[in-house]
């Protein structure tokens, strides 16, 4: 299904997208060494029904999860990439971190993510693997304009990614968001340009440019969620909500 919103639903949407840019950066704010993630996971329930949204992640129960997710946010951690889990893990000085959430509020969901480095430790290659993706997202929204196709957007992404020496996987990449969360089109993080669904004003994307540092194999944890760089390597990931408008592309998903 692809939702074309109408002018009250986008209103709702930029709700919505304000509440996941501030929860992220809250939760982001507050991660430090030693920070256990079912505490980030406990902070963003709260942040969630004190807004009165509903998660949307806490009964999502798709083909390739073992679910429901029963949790509120993703956290995944250095070579952790996708769908991380919250669980009994404190966090560690240099420790690579990805924050991925979605909440829907007015009947309109919204989806981000950002990843970041904890504590003082900045080691080179992460800082870089996390600058290339949201590169990647920068091009991949000056992309996003009306009469464009998705294909713009996937070949903006992957020059990027490819420039920058990563492997792309395409099984897992950005997506059509609305009165759900998951919904067509899907937009793949490499394409090919001028092709695929063309842009109308009232699309929204949810666009998330991610990495593996020498593969783009994954594989699932015991847990029947979290995707992991094959092999073993640190990954990341940046997402953005946006907006088709007729003037191009409005991001969602900032902080107000």
């Amino acid at each position: 299904m692809i939702e074309i919103l109408k002018p009250a639903e986008l209103a709702r949407a930029k709700d919505a997208g304000a509440l996941v840019a501030h929860i992220l950066r809250t939760a982001r704010s507050r991660a430090t060494v030693g920070t256990n993630l079912l505490d980030i996971d406990r902070w963003a329930r709260e942040m969630i029904a004190e807004a009165g949204a509903q998660s949307c992640y806490v009964d999502y129960a798709p083909s390739f999860g073992r679910g429901p997710f029963g949790h509120y946010i993703c956290t995944a951690v250095n070579d952790a990439v996708l769908h991380g889990l919250p669980h009994d893990y404190a966090l560690a000085d240099g420790d690579l971190l990805t924050l991925d959430l979605a909440v829907s509020l007015g009947g309109v969901a919204a989806d981000s993510a950002v990843s970041f480095v904890v504590g003082e430790s900045r080691p080179a290659e992460s800082v870089a693997m996390i600058r290339a993706t949201e590169r990647a997202l920068e091009a991949g929204i000056a992309a996003a304009r009306p009469g464009a196709r998705v294909g713009d957007i996937s070949h903006a992404i992957g020059s990027v990614l490819s420039a920058a020496g990563y492997p792309i996987n395409t099984e897992f990449g950005g997506h059509g968001i609305g009165s759900t969360m998951h919904q067509d089109p899907h937009v793949a993080n490499t394409g090919q340009p001028g092709r695929g669904y063309k842009l109308r004003p009232g699309l929204m994307l949810a666009l998330e440019p991610w990495v593996m540092a020498d593969t783009d194999e994954l594989v699932t944890d015991a847990d029947g969620w979290t995707l992991r760089s094959a092999t073993g390597c640190r990954t990341a990931h940046s997402e953005h909500t946006i907006a088709i408008t007729h003037e191009g592309a409005e991001i969602l998903t900032l902080p107000r």
